[in-house]
């Protein structure tokens, strides 16, 4: 399923002045960009408030987070289910309940299918950390460190029924050293999804997303000038 149309992707809270975004995050595992949502909420920066958790994985560290924050959580074990899509159906009815406007993917190891996706149309957003179309799937800063490439980043997309195909919102580029092993590569590339991914959030929040195809428009967004990233950097 391709994002199509020309209306901006607002949540229905953003019709009432006195409401907020209500966000949902599914996560598997450490939440380190649950953690860097929920700071950004706290410090203003997102206007937004995380209604629930949802997590598949029982031991996942991000757990402990959520309820440290006082966040609603939920755990769905994926192999009590017998379908990805009654399991997906399961997720949604949360949401619902939890009057969620914007569904966040924040490392959550289970591929999305229509039933969701069609609960929440334009409304599922993921972080994957190469700089889309290049290296999708697991694995994408080993891929990326393996391929040699000199430039890798992450990729903050609206989820579709493929794989790290949704249409692209925003993305952060690191410059990579010759050799550079996978983890320090890993690292940097996490450094940038914290920075991206609250500020997509706000951009949804403000109303200002809308696709157009496979293009995601920004409302206000400024004309690119001159800058860009380039490895090795150029001679002064």
């Amino acid at each position: 399923m391709n994002p199509v149309g020309g209306g901006f992707a607002m949540s229905k809270y953003e019709d009432n002045s006195n409401s907020r975004l209500r966000i949902g995050i599914l996560a598997s595992g450490t939440g380190s960009n649950f953690d860097a949502i929920a700071e950004a909420i706290d410090s203003g920066r997102v206007d937004a408030d995380i209604s629930v958790l949802l997590c598949n994985r029982p031991e996942a560290k991000v757990l402990d987070k959520a309820k440290a924050r006082g966040v609603c959580v939920e755990i769905l074990r994926h192999g009590d289910f017998d379908t990805r899509e009654s399991f997906d159906a399961a997720l949604a009815d949360i949401l619902d309940h939890a009057e969620v406007g914007l569904v966040v993917l924040a490392g959550f190891d289970r591929i999305i299918s229509a039933t969701l996706l069609r609960r929440f149309p334009n409304r599922v957003i993921n972080i994957h950390p190469a700089l889309l179309p290049a290296f999708k799937g697991t694995d994408a800063q080993g891929q990326a460190a393996a391929y040699g490439v000199a430039i890798a980043g992450a990729t903050v997309h609206f989820v579709d029924e493929d794989v790290d195909h949704g249409a692209i919102i925003i993305q952060a580029a690191v410059p990579v050293a010759p050799g550079e092993a996978a983890n320090s590569v890993r690292q940097r590339i996490l450094a940038q999804e914290h920075r991206i991914y609250p500020y997509a959030v706000q951009l949804f929040a403000e109303g200002r997303l809308s696709i157009v195809g496979r293009k995601v428009i920004v409302k206000g967004r400024k004309s690119p000038g001159d800058e860009a990233v380039i490895s090795p950097p150029l001679p002064d």
